[in-house]
């Protein structure tokens, strides 16, 4: 009994110290994943399916998969011909002209929903949201809005997996060998956004949870591990180098109490509205290259390599991360994005 429950803390006590909320590498694709106030923010129903390998070679590290809906309660019925659904050689659909016209949206509600199952190791998290995001302009082309997304997360420990020194304490999990905790999680976010540049302001797992594991008969109450919520504060600036092509660079900082700040420093290159390639650098974890295309106004896709720079890169073979968009009915034919860049 002490062996198993000393291995329930231990794991516990992990998942306290260090982020407990996946990493994404390519989220500047889709911001929704990490702050609800983007719920809506485009003229269509913008869908999202991620799958993320992390620390390749290196047995029991993170697997990420997500899938991700929003869309506007109120569609917008701003003209096509400025909307960029027309390719003429020679013209760029995204370039300076089309900015020099761009209005911020109407006011306008979103609404979304968000599944995500991340394991590592003997612990795999299966979270479940809905979101409600609600968007006002605050100026010719600018816009202000806020989110709120509410479910449940699963957080399970396969005994399964874990070894034990006497193989006859794991009989004492349950039948099954698995123990559940599931716990409600809510996120609330801000987001500013003009044509030129983006501020944005997420906190996530907002509501503190101690974790505990239901074992049915034997059940094992109070562990040290405790859900902390994560803070996200993102910045990015869009510029033209020329009429073809526009530069991005951006930063997230994150914050999960007690560990110190952490930050990202990304940029993204993008050729008209076709294609576009990037690179990040993770402040004391690696760096990373990313390449999206635009197929058509109906999909995207987005893959993603990293190469961490701390000890893991000995026995681990970097990261993948690929992400497919589909943007339904985009009646006026966008081929990226209109308001997250």
């Amino acid at each position: 009994m002490k062996k198993l429950l000393a291995a329930v803390l231990i794991c516990s006590a992990l998942t306290a110290s260090a982020q407990q909320r996946p990493y994404y590498t390519q989220y500047i694709m889709n911001n929704f994943i990490v702050n609800p106030a983007m719920a809506g923010i485009e003229n269509y129903t913008d869908v999202k399916l991620s799958h993320r390998a992390q620390w390749v070679g290196l047995d029991g590290a993170p697997v990420t998969t997500y899938f991700t809906i929003h869309a506007p309660l109120k569609k917008s019925e701003y003209d096509r011909e400025t909307a960029t659904s027309f390719h003429r050689a020679g013209f760029n659909p995204r370039g300076e002209a089309y900015w020099q016209e761009y209005t911020a949206p109407e006011n306008h509600g979103g609404v979304g929903m968000t599944i995500i199952n991340d394991r590592t190791g003997p612990i795999n998290n299966f979270a479940a949201t809905a979101t409600y995001a609600y968007h006002i302009g605050i100026g010719p082309h600018t816009s202000l809005s806020a989110g709120l997304s509410a479910g449940v997360s699963n957080m399970r420990l396969d005994a399964n997996k874990i070894q034990f020194k006497d193989p006859n304490d794991k009989a004492l999990v349950n039948a099954n060998g698995y123990l559940n905790s599931v716990k409600p999680d809510i996120s609330f976010g801000l987001w500013l956004y003009d044509r030129d540049y983006f501020i944005g302001l997420a906190a996530q797992q907002i509501v503190p949870q101690k974790m505990s594991y239901d074992g049915g008969m034997n059940t094992f109450e109070h562990t040290t591990g405790k859900l902390v919520p994560h803070m996200f504060l993102s910045a990015g600036y869009r510029f033209f180098l020329s009429d073809d092509v526009s530069m991005l660079p951006s930063t997230t900082l994150r914050y999960v109490s007690p560990l110190p700040l952490g930050f990202d420093i990304n940029t993204k290159f993008q050729y008209q509205d076709l294609v576009w390639v990037g690179g990040s650098y993770r402040y004391q974890d690696g760096y990373s290259a990313m390449l999206g295309v635009n197929i058509s106004s109906t999909v995207n896709v987005g893959y993603s390599y990293d190469f961490t720079t701390s000890r893991l890169n000995t026995v681990s073979k970097g990261s993948h991360e690929i992400v497919i968009g589909f943007q339904l009915g985009n009646k006026y034919g966008d081929w990226c994005p209109r308001n997250t860049y």
